[in-house]
């Protein structure tokens, strides 16, 4: 291991590395796969098969911190070589522990076997039609405008609505969600280094959960929520209800974030490479692959976190008890050991559904094949009724000389606003 002294930039407050992480990540690449931060006690992995390594270890490595972040000390001082009975003993002061993306072992996977039937490929088809519908008439009246803010004004309220949609929270709900979720900060906030992420939202949410699911345990409906309320363990007890109102409100509000972003990532893409855009109009099938290529490169999650709970190696490299791990996900997907490269847009990469956008192993992003569904759903309206889009000169400065913000997120690579014209056939 090499380490530097000094001018090491903090990942999780620097926000020229917020501008710029993937020049970031290299820096850290350079020191080795896995490499101790200087300015906190920290590990991270930037290698492809050291993430991977890490991911399905869950033997080893606790997702207990993954809500937090690994810069958010622990509510304990570990102790020895094997510290699984103090995470759990103080789960209930860790911030996200009663959520099923921090869960670990056999909690975890009874609480996931609940929703692994929810996103379906047939039910995602029969929810199609609604992304259908309500693309259709965001773009139209995007494209008459000749002008849009992408993130906030077509991504945000069409992923929520399609959620909404899938898991049938009333239609009055639905504003009033939306304008709560987009009034808190971003998880992973590097404006606030003592309380990065907030479940304020969530807890918010919940209570209108409770209402929704009790309903739906006493009068099932034809709805993923009916699903959900009635859903069993695999050992056929039926779940205490306020774990399922914690999964549907996660359910709900988790993927919105990462999937708005994404499609906004996806655009500012389209729109600064006039020739990619003209190829996917002129082949929508190509979609797809564009889609899983700009995972790989601009996936709207940077990074996950991690909890040594057993003296161990990630690699070579011997790893305490206790330590706390970034898996970087966006390093990990421009590592040039897996990718010829790494750096380049390209349609024909081989194998390339194996990037790390959304995890790997038994915490991979249950939603994965929703967020795939809407961004390409959206895609497809905007290149049907449009003969060109490209970034706001007047917002964003000239090609060369972009002018773009992103939101203070150490988790999420997403654009805070992106504003683009929109020419009509």
């Amino acid at each position: 291991m090499t380490t530097q002294t000094s001018g090491e930039r903090d990942y999780f407050s620097d926000h020229s590395v917020l501008l710029d992480p993937y020049g970031y990540f290299e820096e850290m690449r350079a020191r080795g796969p896995v490499c101790q931060l200087d300015k906190r006690d920290i590990l991270m992995v930037t290698g492809y098969d050291e993430a991977i390594e890490v991911l399905r270890n869950t033997r080893d490595f606790s997702s207990s911190i993954s809500v937090p972040g690994a810069a958010v000390p622990l509510p304990f001082e570990p102790v020895g070589d094997d510290i699984s009975e103090q995470i759990e003993a103080h789960r209930d002061r860790m911030l996200g522990g009663d959520m099923v993306v921090t869960y670990d072992d056999a909690r975890h996977a009874a609480v996931r076997s609940l929703v692994s039937r929810l996103f379906t490929p047939s039910r995602l088809r029969a929810n199609e039609s609604f992304m259908h519908e309500f693309a259709e008439g965001l773009v139209r009246d995007a494209v008459a405008n000749g002008r849009c803010e992408i993130v906030n004004e077509i991504a945000t309220p069409y992923v929520t609505l399609v959620i909404a949609d899938l898991l049938g929270v009333p239609a009055q709900d639905r504003e009033l969600f939306r304008k709560a979720i987009d009034a808190g900060p971003p998880p992973g906030n590097m404006d606030d280094e003592e309380k990065p992420t907030t479940t304020a939202t969530l807890e918010y949410l919940g209570g209108f959960f409770y209402q929704y699911v009790q309903d739906r345990r006493a009068n099932p409906r034809d709805d993923v929520l009916t699903e959900l309320a009635t859903a069993t363990y695999p050992d056929g007890s039926l779940p205490d209800m306020l774990e399922v109102v914690r999964l549907a409100v996660f359910l709900f509000a988790a993927g919105q974030d990462t999937s708005a972003k994404l499609l906004g990532n996806a655009m500012r893409r389209i729109a600064d490479t006039p020739a990619l855009q003209q190829q996917l109009r002129g082949n929508p099938g190509l979609i797809p692959s564009f889609l899983e290529e700009v995972l790989r490169l601009e996936g709207s999650t940077k990074a996950t976190f991690r909890l040594a709970r057993r003296k161990t190696r990630i690699g070579e490299f011997e790893v305490p008890a206790g330590k706390r791990v970034v898996v970087a996900l966006a390093a990990a997907n421009r590592d040039p050991r897996r990718w010829d490269e790494p750096q380049e847009f390209r349609f024909d990469r081989p194998r390339i559904r194996e990037h790390l956008a959304f995890g790997r192993g038994v915490h991979t992003c249950i939603g994965a094949p929703l967020a795939r569904a809407e961004v390409r759903v959206i895609l497809e309206h905007f290149l049907r009724h449009t003969s060109a889009i490209s970034l706001s000169e007047e917002k964003h400065g000239k090609p060369g000389n972009r002018r773009l913000d992103y939101e203070p997120s150490f988790i999420i690579r997403g654009l805070a606003n992106l504003h683009v014209e929109l020419a009509g056939k």
